[in-house]
């Protein structure tokens, strides 16, 4: 009797009744992660307002209405590159610092600071979702330009690597805005920061349209070297445009540290 109890006991064990807990691999939590915040950014509609509708109106209205002297040549192939890099600043600083901020602020990030998903794999998953948003971002805008006669050329390779340090210099710098501040203060600051540098920053406006000492500060910023750099390589044909590649690193590695350094998660 005791025998076969134990026989029972022992093939239950072994099958049915032997969970292996433990957490997924973890490419797999980070996919899943980046799926998951993918989806949130496209639900969002104050999101979807700000990174696809209004890059796509300014793109039409500026090359369609001579509001703005753009210089010569078409005024889609100027702006364009510009409405470009403000997509990528809409996505990766505007959208990224008010939503972290209040996912701060919700005790988000405290709940998935102690999951399994370590927190530099939970950052990783964040920059993945920016950068698939700028996919369908770039593609989107891509196409409208393409119906208004836009006609690129340059460096298919300048472009990608301008892309990606913007996207890391302002990533860096709306984690730092979103993990340092309140979250209204985010939101509010976030939202200031996008119309300056919309206005300011070489992406309607030509920053030679400013007095000389202010585009030369203007032109260190890092949307105004990404506008200019991306119009260097799309517009004129430069084959690497090391200035605007060598502010955005800058930006990048600050933006980036600092946020590491100073991110607080509750």
């Amino acid at each position: 009797m005791s025998t076969g109890t134990h026989g029972a006991g022992t093939r239950a064990g072994a099958g049915t009744y032997a969970p292996a807990p433990g957490a997924a691999p973890l490419t797999r939590m980070i996919a899943a992660q980046t799926a998951f915040e993918t989806k949130l950014l496209l639900r969002n509609g104050e999101q979807l307002l700000l990174t696809v509708i209004i890059p796509s109106l300014l793109l039409v209205l500026f090359s369609t209405v001579d509001i703005v002297d753009t210089g010569a040549g078409a005024a889609v192939d100027f702006l364009a590159p510009g409405v470009l890099a403000l997509a990528v600043m809409s996505t990766a600083f505007t959208g990224q610092a008010i939503a972290t901020g209040f996912e701060r602020r919700y005790g988000v990030l405290k709940r998935l600071a102690v999951s399994p998903l370590p927190r530099w794999a939970l950052m990783t998953s964040k920059s993945f979702s920016v950068l698939a948003t700028e996919v369908l971002q770039i593609a989107l805008l891509a196409v409208i330009a393409f119906a208004l006669g836009w006609s690129p050329h340059g460096n298919p390779f300048a472009v990608v690597l301008l892309l990606v340090l913007g996207t890391a210099a302002f990533s860096g710098i709306g984690l730092l805005m979103a993990g340092t501040l309140r979250a209204e203060a985010t939101l509010a600051a976030a939202n200031l920061v996008f119309l300056l540098l919309l206005m300011g920053g070489g992406v309607i406006v030509p920053l030679d349209k400013f007095p000389d000492a202010a585009a030369s500060v203007l032109g260190l910023l890092p949307i105004s070297a990404l506008s200019e750099g991306l119009r260097d390589v799309l517009q004129h044909g430069a084959a690497m445009p090391w200035s605007a590649l060598g502010i955005l690193a800058v930006w990048a590695v600050l933006g980036l540290g600092a946020a590491g350094r100073l991110f607080r998660w509750e």
